[in-house]
């Protein structure tokens, strides 16, 4: 399966927040589910950084995190998480317990033992 990377906080926007597209500068024709990695790096200023800490102690960097489903690629959207120029429009977000691995520009394959993959809070 193909894995996204995805900077915090938008990875966790994906899977708590109803974030339905996920902007890219590229264009893409794949369809189907991804793994969501959620990189090391964070997007927004240090202070940004700090209070998403605070109010998300528990959340996961370096990881896969979840799987959703890339249904469309668009130049335009009424989303207010579209912001272009292109949008890998989201559906069926699962989150799955955290997998670290490192992660990739593009789509990649992930560098994980797929039978590890477990809805979250599944311990089987």
């Amino acid at each position: 399966m193909k894995a996204l990377s995805v900077r915090q906080p938008w990875a966790h926007h994906i899977f708590h927040d109803g974030k339905d597209v996920e902007n890219r500068k590229w264009e893409t024709n794949y369809r189907g589910d991804v793994l969501i990695h959620s990189s090391k790096s964070f997007d927004g200023p240090a202070a940004d950084k700090r209070r998403f800490l605070i109010d998300h102690p528990h959340e996961t960097f370096g990881a896969i995190v979840g799987i959703v489903e890339i249904v469309d690629c668009v130049s335009d959207m009424d989303s207010d998480w579209f912001h272009g120029p292109h949008g890998f429009v989201l559906r069926n977000p699962r989150l799955i317990n955290p997998l670290p691995c490192k992660g990739m520009l593009g789509f990649f394959t992930p560098d994980i033992d797929f039978s590890q993959i477990r809805p979250l809070g599944d311990a089987a």
